[in-house]
């Protein structure tokens, strides 16, 4: 039988532990075994299993509470994870990745329309006053509303993968998102056509929702195209 390499071990412990959370009916929060204990069940060192942990730490499978333990993590359900390495994008990449968006969010808003209930449009009506509150205030707390905004939209059209995906392309690019506000100060723009298509949310008029979703989108990118060709000095 050939040495089991150090890797190879790495991705079993990964697998193992995942199978110790659907297994067990573990939920996000849950606290896990100990460090300890694990290495026991599963026979192997410290050093061994803590290489597997950080791995799914990073995933956000789970979480490690200095001093208190092993937890399962928020995102152990998720099926679309954000790049947790990216630290600075080129032009051409966040131009794409508006592109995305602006193909992704639009049919959502659409879906949202129709089937949205009455309290999770009241939970969306409660972000546009949390907005509102921001706009004469700090750029980080608007720009925190507003992405909840788009967010929660999309979780309102009822599809996870693409929720998720919408999540992911939002957390990739926040940092340029937070620098635009500061640099065009659009802030009563923003808010206007985000209440705009909760209007046409809560009015059921899904072609309505989908194309101020589409026009909004369309709006930041050229804002960003400008900023690109032209940048302030």
């Amino acid at each position: 039988m050939s040495e089991v390499t150090r890797p190879s071990l790495s991705d079993a412990l990964t697998e193992r532990m995942l199978e110790l959370i659907r297994t067990g009916g573990h939920r996000p929060g849950d606290r896990l075994p100990s460090t300890r204990e694990l290495s026991q069940r599963f026979a192997v060192t410290t050093p061994t299993l803590r290489e597997a942990l950080r791995r799914l730490e990073a995933t956000g499978a789970i979480e490690m509470r200095h001093g208190s333990g092993i937890y399962v993590g928020a995102d152990i359900e998720r099926l679309v994870l954000p790049n947790p390495n990216m630290r600075e994008m080129r032009g051409a990449q966040l131009l794409e990745l508006l592109g995305a968006r602006i193909v992704i969010e639009p049919p959502l808003a659409a879906l949202a329309a129709g089937r949205a209930t009455g309290e999770e449009l009241a939970a969306l009506q409660r972000v546009l006053v949390d907005a509102a509150r921001h706009l004469r205030g700090q750029d980080a707390e608007l720009h925190d509303a507003n992405m909840t905004f788009h967010r929660a939209t999309a979780r309102l059209a009822g599809n996870r993968v693409l929720h998720e995906v919408v999540d992911s392309l939002l957390t990739v690019h926040g940092a340029e998102q937070r620098e635009i506000l500061q640099i065009f100060d659009d802030r009563r723009r923003d808010y206007d056509e985000h209440l705009a298509i909760l209007e046409a949310i809560e009015a059921r008029d899904a072609a309505a929702a989908e194309e101020r979703m589409r026009a909004h989108l369309v709006d930041v990118k050229t804002v960003i195209e400008q900023r690109l060709q032209h940048p302030p000095k």
